[in-house]
């Protein structure tokens, strides 16, 4: 009852329950990524985590047992993206914690043992339909819950080194889906900041944007084919970024936070690109 009414309190006038040190430790110690943060960047993770946790709504799933450590796990992984960015109208952020407001679409997030089946339909040029099942090991839907499979989560360590993160997978869509209109798709282009990569304008600014990760997006996508029909060499990410652009934008922002130095080899034009979004310079 008490963390329901802080939840409609102003973040300022809050007092969550603090991350025992402990906990914390053990967080940082099983993600390297976590780990290698600097220890102001590690204090700042940890301050979003503590509303985070206050904010959200677990459910565990099919017979899960869900501990404060996988809770924490799945939290500080979500918040690694928002550490450095501008606030969702694109202004520099004094306040941390209005980075959450990123997040303020949803309140749920289901975590499931392992990975689910979904039942999908489309419906082709010809107006053919289709049903497919389709495994999933997350998924985020625009204004609603995250679901996100444990199995995945609890591996997040030792899947760094292929570039592999569910959960920033996941949280990545909901940036990606900021600000949409009811019924649109994510489309791999999130609101940037205001004075992305020194643009002249929001136009100039989404036009660097779309044009760069289009380029990187058709290579990959050219390289999975080359793998798949004619034994090329298999890409370092995985192929499920060759769907489409916004699963593209999510794998391999996966990738630039748990392993920067690999994907700054694989995608160094993407390296300026989301530096400018994740980590962009307050204009002086």
């Amino acid at each position: 009852m008490i963390d329901l009414i802080q939840r409609w309190l102003p973040r300022s006038l809050r007092r969550p329950a603090p991350i025992p040190d402990a906990l914390w430790r053990q967080t940082l110690a099983t993600h390297p990524f976590l780990a290698a943060l600097a220890a102001d960047a590690q204090h700042r993770l940890r301050s979003l985590c503590t509303h985070f946790l206050l904010e959200k709504e677990f459910h565990a799933a099919n017979g899960l047992v869900l501990t404060d450590a996988m809770a924490l796990a799945i939290a500080a992984q979500a918040c690694l993206p928002l550490l450095h960015m501008h606030g969702v109208s694109g202004e520099p952020v004094r306040d941390p914690l209005k980075l959450l407001d990123w997040y303020g679409d949803f309140v749920g997030i289901v975590v499931q043992p392992g990975a689910v089946v979904a039942r999908r339909k489309t419906t082709d040029g010809a107006g053919v339909v289709h049903q497919y099942d389709e495994v999933l090991a997350g998924e985020a839907m625009d204004r609603g819950p995250l679901m996100l499979s444990w199995e995945d989560v609890a591996n997040a360590g030792e899947l760094a080194h292929r570039g592999h993160n569910v959960v920033i997978h996941e949280f990545v869509h909901k940036l990606d889906m900021h600000g949409m209109q009811i019924g649109d798709a994510p489309d791999g282009a999130p609101p940037l900041p205001a004075g992305f990569m020194g643009m002249p304008s929001a136009a100039a600014a989404r036009g660097i944007w779309r044009q760069t990760m289009q380029a990187n997006y058709d290579r990959f996508r050219e390289a999975v084919a080359m793998a798949e029909r004619f034994g090329g060499e298999v890409p370092w990410l995985d192929d499920y970024a060759a769907k489409d652009a916004a699963e593209f934008f999510a794998v391999t922002c996966e990738a630039y936070f748990v392993n920067r130095a690999r994907f700054e080899v694989e995608f160094p034009e993407l390296m300026p690109l989301y530096d400018g979004f994740f980590h962009p310079r307050t204009p002086a």
